[in-house]
């Protein structure tokens, strides 16, 4: 096996379906031990990309390694070292918890399937429904009883194919607290997600896919970097106000209108600058109801790169 400090390196991978193509020449390096957060929204190719590095689809382009084996040439050497949560929980309804984890303990060939069920259950807080019926459990039990399935072998790579699409908010958060301790361990965790939250909470490297290309890589810090800072929102009583003061402001700053009564000025950094346009708005009798500094955000980045809001959806 390679020895390098990559778990995962793709090169020039490209992945076309008839007249569509999926995946445009895309790369990327993930390194190990860390959490890589592939985004986009639903058909930028997300999917189709961990697909290929788990040796379910081929490319018809590029290469890919993972854990140093190469995924089409090697496709059994990646797969003892790797796992696979799909968006959709791999679990038997009909067997329990317990039986669950045993029966892939059992085809993993791992000893003690048993106490190795007890450890899973316990650090996945489903010891108590340890022995229910999968059918019962909520969609945050399934999930975690869906990634502890996916722990046992030790896997050196566990993808994460939208972990947390469906979760209510709690679920959601305790799963983002089970990716956090598996990273921790010095597992190498691959998340797809078309949530920037997630990206921005979790990942210590982001690659925005658009389309089927890579448009921004690097952390979250990097990817904000990207747009101005500086920015103030203001919110105003009524529409015939926001109007008046895009229209004066529009004239000395980069004004945006955003919704319920919002507007986001870029007035660059420094106070002098911030006092300006308060003073703008005071001489004409202009004043928001509310206004904050307002951070740049991954949104902000996605629609700065690509024009749209990464909620927007696309076919493929």
């Amino acid at each position: 096996m390679n020895e390098s400090t990559a778990a995962i390196e793709v090169h020039g991978l490209k992945k076309r379906f008839k007249k569509v193509e999926v995946l445009r020449d895309v790369s990327f390096t993930v390194e190990r031990g860390t959490i890589f957060a592939l985004l986009g929204p639903n058909g930028a190719g997300k999917t189709t990309a961990i697909n290929i590095l788990t040796t379910l689809l081929p490319a018809d382009e590029g290469s890919a390694t993972v854990q140093g084996f190469d995924v089409a040439k090697q496709p059994h050497k990646v797969r003892s070292h790797i796992s696979l949560t799909g968006q959709f929980a791999a679990v038997d309804d009909i067997l329990t918890a317990r039986e669950n984890l045993e029966l892939i303990a059992d085809l993993r060939h791992v000893g003690n399937s048993h106490q190795t069920a007890d450890d899973l259950l316990r650090q996945f807080d489903l010891s108590q429904a340890a022995d229910r019926p999968v059918r019962t459990f909520s969609g945050g039990m399934r999930r975690r009883l869906d990634i502890a399935m996916s722990l046992i072998g030790n896997p050196a790579v566990i993808f994460l194919d939208e972990p947390t699409t469906g979760l209510d908010p709690e679920a959601r958060a305790a799963m983002w607290r089970t990716i956090k301790a598996l990273a921790g361990s010095g597992t190498t965790i691959f998340l797809t997600t078309q949530y920037l939250d997630e990206a921005d909470e979790l990942a210590d490297q982001i690659a925005l896919l658009h389309k089927g290309t890579i448009v921004a890589h690097g952390t979250a810090a990097e990817l904000k970097s990207l747009v101005p800072s500086g920015l103030v929102e203001l919110t105003f009583e009524d529409e015939r106000q926001r109007e008046s003061a895009a229209s004066l402001l529009q004239k000395h700053y980069a004004v945006e209108a955003g919704d319920d009564l919002k507007l986001t000025v870029g007035v660059g950094e420094g106070a002098s600058k911030l006092a300006e346009l308060f003073v703008r708005l005071r001489d004409a009798r202009l004043e928001p109801a509310d206004f904050s500094q307002k951070l740049p955000t991954l949104d902000d980045v996605f629609f700065k790169l690509t024009g749209s809001t990464n909620e927007t959806k696309e076919n493929q």
